[in-house]
């Protein structure tokens, strides 16, 4: 479900990424000496904000900061290879959640967590289910650094309203809707079943809706049986059932959603209904910008789940990317300082958001109320400042074997070549 290159929520997509590691400094890995590196993903949008920020911790430090950047594909071998190493970043960019607690259970992250209390007013500018991605037991180990990206539910409204409909809040109303919506000819929601991802953003709502965030907690913490609890198999019977009623077509096994079919569906009035991230606005605005700012784009939450576990208002989705810092660096506590005088500044908050993003900061909803794209920025920051907790895209929870595994199972159960039971089964065996 993580979409990583899609960076920017609300603005145009990411940049063509550079094909080297590229030092934005005077000094690249391994020779910076007294220079503070602050490692991250290479994107021209997020790393100019980072670029400002760290002139601005520049002006007054005494050991000033240097952004040093990578490629998606060799970030992460990078990183792994350099931690521990006389080349460690002192900051490092990670996906939080599961990516993030194999550096931790390593011993190559620092807890935060007295950092946090010394600074109670930067702790507490984050919204708590999007810094909580960022914990790992009881320790905090690292802070956002960009914008959110839940995952809600799309709606063309002009197609809705000409079958009588409106948004479906409740899980009941999704299956009545689908009924009317195939009765009229049009296909009820768009799936690019062709990229197991998308259909995993159904399966994780579905598992928080009826058995809330802890059923996929216990399958991070690898407790036994996770994945063949009652909610599991209740969410997979959902997602069959949603298939055999004929929700997303018949042939979604071939929609693909990067080259933009998918969305194109949504916006020609092919289908009513789009389960996908946040970032899809993105591609609305440039593919289709009279359907994205004419008042036929809608999106809800995700519909209810009546008699369900899970807690009204949770999320799921992408919450953030995060900094955090190397336990084993040249100096961590500057490298706290620079978190804490950057990461919740005014100047940096501002930047963000008008580069189309949602920050994960409190009391910012009168500046995300004057953006470019207000209603949608608005709504997406009250969601997840509301939600009791922001449940990360379980692709990037699990380590990547379980992970692909995960996605492949998906394939099949939305094909109907496995049971949920079998689904269940299998991935028990990456625990």
């Amino acid at each position: 479900m993580s979409r990583t290159p899609r960076i920017s929520v609300l603005g145009s997509t990411v940049l063509t990424l550079a094909l080297v590691a590229t030092g934005c400094g005077s000094s690249g890995p391994g020779t910076a000496g007294d220079t503070l590196q602050i490692w991250a993903l290479e994107d021209a949008a997020v790393n100019e904000i980072v670029e400002r920020g760290i002139e601005s911790y520049n002006t007054d430090a005494a050991v000033e900061a240097e952004l040093v950047t990578f490629v998606n594909d060799a970030y992460k071998q990078r990183l792994q290879v350099a931690l521990g190493s006389p080349n460690a970043p002192d900051v490092f960019f990670n996906w939080g959640g599961g990516n993030l607690a194999e550096y931790v259970d390593q011993g190559q992250v620092l807890d935060i967590t007295a950092a946090l209390d010394e600074n109670p007013e930067f702790r507490d500018a984050f919204l708590p289910s999007v810094l909580d991605v960022a914990k790992v037991g009881d320790g905090y180990y690292g802070v956002p650094m960009i914008g959110m990206q839940p995952v809600v539910l799309f709606t063309n409204n002009a197609v809705l309203e000409a079958s009588g409909l409106e948004a479906p809040q409740t899980f009941d109303d999704l299956l009545d809707a689908v009924e009317v919506l195939q009765e009229d000819g049009v296909t009820p929601i768009v799936l690019p079943g062709a990229q197991g991802w998308t259909q995993l953003m159904w399966l994780s709502y579905l598992v928080e809706r009826t058995g809330g965030d802890t059923v996929f907690q216990a399958v991070v913490d690898g407790e036994e049986g996770a994945w063949e609890h009652p909610a599991m198999i209740e969410a997979m019977e959902l997602c069959r059932e949603l298939v055999d009623r004929g929700a997303f077509g018949t042939n979604f096994a071939s929609v693909d959603y990067d080259g933009g079919g998918a969305s194109a569906l949504l916006a020609n009035g092919d289908a009513a209904m789009f389960l996908m991230g946040s970032w899809d606005l993105a591609q609305q605005q440039e593919n289709a910008p009279e359907f994205a700012t004419g008042g036929d784009l809608g999106y809800v939450p995700f519909p209810t789940v009546e008699g369900g576990a899970g807690a009204e208002g949770a999320v799921v989705g992408n919450p953030s990317n995060y900094f955090s810092v190397n336990d084993d660096g040249r100096d961590p506590d500057t490298a706290v300082d620079f978190l804490v005088e950057t990461l919740t500044s005014d100047a940096y908050v501002t930047h963000l958001i008008e580069a189309g993003q949602v920050p994960a900061v409190e009391g910012i909803e009168d500046q995300l109320a004057d953006s470019e794209y207000a209603d949608f920025a608005v709504f997406t920051h009250g969601m997840v400042s509301e939600a009791p907790s922001f449940t990360q895209s379980w692709d990037q929870a699990l380590p990547p074997a379980a992970a692909e595994s995960l996605l492949t199972n998906l394939q099949l159960l939305f094909l109907g070549d496995i049971t949920p039971e079998e689904f269940a089964a299998d991935m028990e065996s990456h625990l």
